[in-house]
């Protein structure tokens, strides 16, 4: 058997004992959930799955900054009528049921 070592480190105390909870359903220790960990680890000569940055949440301030240029960006647009709208929605229905017709 190969010499053996102590590997010690700090964690959260809740999630300490979230994690014993998960591997004791699982039926095993935290230790030999560790050793598994190491083990993949050499296996694949890196972390034993994905780690990449989440995505970058907006702030408050930048949402309000992106609302008010979509505003600006609007007002530059002509009004319409209710009535033009209804036009080109069923000018773009009957394009959509033409292509349709055509397959």
């Amino acid at each position: 058997m190969a010499e053996q070592v102590l590997n010690q480190f700090r964690s959260d105390k809740t999630l300490r004992e979230d994690c014993v909870a998960i591997y004791e359903a699982m039926g095993m220790d935290l230790n030999t959930a560790f050793r598994m960990f190491m083990e993949r680890t050499r296996m694949v000569r890196g972390l034993p799955f994905p780690a990449v940055l989440p995505q970058k949440q907006m702030t408050k301030a930048e949402a309000r900054k992106a609302i008010d240029d979509i505003r600006s960006e609007a007002e530059s647009f002509p009004e319409m009528s209710l009535e033009e709208i209804n036009d080109e929605i069923r000018a773009a229905r009957a394009e959509r049921r033409k292509r349709k017709t055509k397959k």
